[in-house]
C-alpha cells in the first residue's frame, strides 16, 4: 500500500549518516517508529524535529537526506551532491516543505469534490531526501520512486511560493512514472512537433523562443536562453511537469474566487487544448475549473 514504511523511513533518515540510537525506534506500530526516527534525526535542533513530526502526521512526508554522489548534471556540469538536514540554519526549508504540504492539502480538498471522477494525483506520504549543493545553486530538486531530493541551496528554493511550484512540479514527475511514463505516450508526439517547428537546438534562442512562446507553460528560461520546458535535454516530461505546475496556478487562482492571470494556457494554440485535456483526465479527474474560452 501507499505510505513510508518503518525501515525505508530508517534508509532515508539515516543511511547517509549512521543511525546511534536507532534501537530506541523499534518499538510501537510503523507511524510511532518513524516519529521517534525524525525525533533522532533532528535531535540537534528541538524546533526543526517539531516540524518533521508534524509534516509527517499532516502529509505522510518524511523528512530524511540525501547520499552523498557526484552528479552528471547536464548543461550544469558534475555536481557534488552532500547530505543537508533541513535543520537550524537551513529549518526554513522544512517550514516552506510544511507550507507546501498545507496548500496541497487545501487544493485537493477543494477540487477533489468539483471533480467528475476521483484525481488520482498522489501527494502524499512520500520520502523528502535533503542535500546541499557544493558551490552550485542547481539542481533545486529531483524526483524518482516516490522520493523527491531537495536542495537547500536550490536556485528555485528561496521563498515559501519557489519551494510550493517546485514541488508540485517534482511531484508530478513522481506521477508520471506511476502512471507508466505517460507523458512520453500521450504528449510526446505533440511535443516533438513543436520542438521540430521552432527547430529547438537549430535555430537562434531569439527565433526559437518567438516561436515557442505560445506553447511555453511557463516563462522559465534555462541555459542559453531557451523555455526550460523546450530544451534540449529537458524534454516532454519537463515540459508535462511544468504544464501540471500552470494546472495548479489556474485552478487555484479560481477557488480562491479570482481568475487566472492573462489567457489560460488552454485558450491557447490547440495543441494547448489537447495537452492540458489529457493532463486534467489523466490525473485531476477530469476537473477544469477555468471557464471554457
Amino acid at each position: 500500500g501507499e505510505g513510508v514504511s518503518a525501515a525505508a523511513a530508517a534508509a532515508v533518515l539515516f543511511e547517509a549518516t549512521g543511525r546511534p540510537g536507532g534501537e530506541a525506534c523499534d518499538a510501537g506500530d510503523d507511524r510511532a517508529r518513524i516519529a521517534c526516527l525524525l525525533r533522532l534525526r533532528f535531535a540537534t535542533d528541538t524546533k526543526a524535529a517539531a516540524a518533521a513530526v508534524a509534516l509527517y502526521a499532516a502529509a505522510g512526508w518524511v523528512a530524511g537526506v540525501e547520499r552523498a554522489h557526484v552528479m552528471e548534471g547536464g548543461w550544469r556540469g558534475k555536481v557534488t551532491i552532500v547530505p543537508e538536514p533541513p535543520a537550524l540554519k537551513y529549518r526554513r526549508h522544512l517550514d516552506w516543505v510544511a507550507a507546501a504540504a498545507a496548500d496541497f492539502g487545501a487544493f485537493f480538498s477543494a477540487l477533489a469534490p468539483r471533480a467528475p471522477r476521483p484525481p488520482t494525483y498522489r501527494w502524499r506520504d512520500l520520502a523528502f531526501r535533503f542535500f546541499r549543493s557544493v558551490g552550485k545553486a542547481t539542481p533545486s530538486a529531483y524526483a524518482a520512486d516516490w522520493t523527491v531530493a531537495y536542495n537547500v541551496s536550490g536556485s528555485l528554493l528561496r521563498s515559501a511560493a519557489g519551494v510550493r511550484a517546485t514541488l508540485f512540479h517534482e511531484i508530478f514527475h513522481l506521477n508520471d512514472q506511476s502512471h507508466g511514463g505517460w507523458s512520453a505516450a500521450a504528449l510526446g508526439p505533440t511535443y516533438d512537433a513543436l520542438a521540430a517547428r521552432c527547430r529547438v537546438g537549430k535555430a537562434a534562442p531569439a527565433k526559437v523562443n518567438a516561436c515557442l512562446k505560445p506553447y511555453a507553460p511557463h516563462a522559465t528560461k534555462i541555459i542559453g536562453s531557451v523555455y526550460y520546458a523546450f530544451h534540449p535535454e529537458s524534454g516532454v516530461t519537463e515540459y508535462a511537469a511544468e504544464l501540471a505546475v500552470r494546472y495548479f496556478d489556474e485552478q487555484r487562482a479560481v477557488l480562491a474566487g479570482a481568475p487566472p492571470a492573462g489567457r489560460p494556457f488552454k485558450c491557447g494554440p490547440p495543441e494547448n487544448a489537447h495537452a492540458w485535456r489529457r493532463l486534467v483526465d489523466e490525473f485531476f479527474g477530469g476537473a477544469d475549473l477555468v471557464p471554457a474560452c
